[in-house]
C-alpha cells in the first residue's frame, strides 16, 4: 500500500489531500495541530490516521518522525501553510511576517529533514510543497501581499535546494501551485473547486520523475516562471 503524509489535513486543501488520497487506497498520515478536533478528518473512510504537528514546533517534529520510525513513507504534502497579510505597502507587520516565515519556508525543510528516513525507505521519494503563483517574480503584477509572497518565493529557492541536495539520493522535491482555490483562505470568488485542484495536483504527482526535482509547477502540471 502506497503511503502519503499530509501537514495541515484538517481543513481546505489537506483534508482534499486526505480523502482523495484515503480513497485511493492509500495509506494516509495526516498531521494537523489538533487531531482530537479535527472532526471533518476523523469522518473520512480509508486507511487513515491522525497526528498532532504544529509545523513550526521542533519538538512535535522529532515526535512524529518518533512515532513514524521505520515506517515507508512514498509521499511527503508539505501542505500547511497561512496568510495572514496586511496587504498594502506600509501596512506591514514584522511579527506577522516572521511568522508567516516560520509557518511557510521553514517548516516544509524542518518537517522534510525530520522525515527524510522515512521517504529513502519508500519507493517513490517524493515531497511536494505547495507554494502560489503569487511566489513568482516574473507574474508579479499587482503589488501588495507582502508577507505571503516572499514566504511562498523564498520555500520555492528553499525546494530548489533540497531537490540539488537530494538528487542524488533519489529524492524528487518540487513546488506546485493549487490554483486559485474555493477554501476557506482562498475564498468564496475561487473559481477552482478543491476537489478538481487536488484531483489535479495528484495526477501531476504521479506523472514526477527525478528529471522534474527541483521544478515550479501549477495544478496541473505545467511549468511556472520563477
Amino acid at each position: 500500500m502506497p503511503s502519503v503524509l499530509i501537514t495541515g489535513a484538517n481543513r481546505g486543501l489537506g483534508l482534499e489531500f486526505a480523502r482523495q488520497y484515503g480513497a485511493a487506497g492509500w495509506r494516509v498520515y495526516a498531521a494537523c495541530r489538533e487531531p482530537t478536533a479535527a472532526a471533518a478528518l476523523a469522518a473520512l473512510p480509508g486507511e487513515i490516521s491522525r497526528h498532532r504537528l504544529d509545523v513550526t514546533d521542533a519538538g512535535q517534529i522529532a515526535g512524529l518522525a518518533a512515532d513514524l520510525a521505520g515506517a515507508p513513507l512514498d509521499v511527503l504534502i508539505n501542505n500547511a501553510g497561512i496568510n495572514y497579510d496586511n496587504g498594502a505597502f506600509g501596512d506591514s507587520d514584522d511579527e506577522t511576517w516572521l511568522h508567516t516565515l516560520r509557518v511557510n519556508t521553514l517548516a516544509p525543510l524542518h518537517v522534510a529533514e525530520g522525515l527524510i528516513d522515512n521517504l529513502l525507505s519508500g519507493r517513490r521519494r517524493l515531497i511536494v510543497n505547495l507554494s502560489s503563483k503569487m511566489a513568482s517574480l516574473a507574474e508579479n503584477a499587482s503589488g501588495g501581499d507582502y508577507s505571503y509572497r516572499t514566504s511562498k518565493a523564498a520555500l520555492n529557492m528553499l525546494a530548489r535546494g533540497m531537490a540539488n541536495d537530494l538528487r542524488g539520493r533519489g529524492v524528487i522535491v518540487v513546488v506546485i501551485s493549487p490554483g486559485w482555490v474555493k477554501t476557506d483562505m482562498g475564498g468564496p470568488s475561487a473559481p477552482l473547486p478543491a476537489a478538481e485542484s487536488i484531483a489535479g495536483m495528484r495526477a501531476t504527482v504521479e506523472r514526477l520523475t527525478l528529471a522534474d526535482s527541483g521544478s515550479f509547477l501549477d495544478w496541473q502540471g505545467r511549468v511556472l516562471p520563477w
